[in-house]
């Protein structure tokens, strides 16, 4: 019962992933679930990742709740920890994590800082991906 209320409580945001991940095999990307979580590739998510993501050079991966979306198989390999940092995030903030997400992002703008790499969530999700031992996918 406790799996099925941390998918309920980030429902809203996987919902907008679920659909991006559709539209990513709609137009020839690949999808699949890996230890619970989403993960979709490709199609129109490589273009959205790389050309409209405000970072130089684009993202490789975005998490969404439960989806996870990456350029290709590789970035979602090499992501992989640091996204799964983001979906524990996404699992705790449940429907308000995308705004406390972009609200740190402003906040951090404002304070002269970086947008991305001063974010909070960020922070935290590069600093536990980082303490992972190789192949720590932090297991739903």
């Amino acid at each position: 019962m406790h799996r099925v209320a941390r998918y309920a409580w980030s429902l809203p945001n996987s919902a907008p992933g679920a659909v991006l991940a559709a539209v990513a095999v709609a137009t020839g990307g690949r999808a699949g679930v890996v230890r619970g979580v989403l993960e979709a590739h490709g199609g129109v998510v490589s273009f959205i990742l790389h050309r409209m993501v405000p970072l130089r050079g684009g993202a490789s991966a975005m998490t969404l709740g439960h989806v996870v979306l990456g350029r290709d198989a590789g970035c979602l390999e090499r992501t992989r920890a640091h996204e799964r940092v983001h979906v524990r995030q996404c699992e705790a903030w449940g429907p308000f994590f995308i705004p406390a997400y972009l609200l740190a992002s402003v906040l951090a703008a404002v304070r002269g800082r970086h947008f991305y790499r001063d974010n909070p969530f960020e922070r935290e999700a590069f600093a536990r991906a980082a303490e992972a031992a190789p192949g720590d996918e932090f297991s739903l």
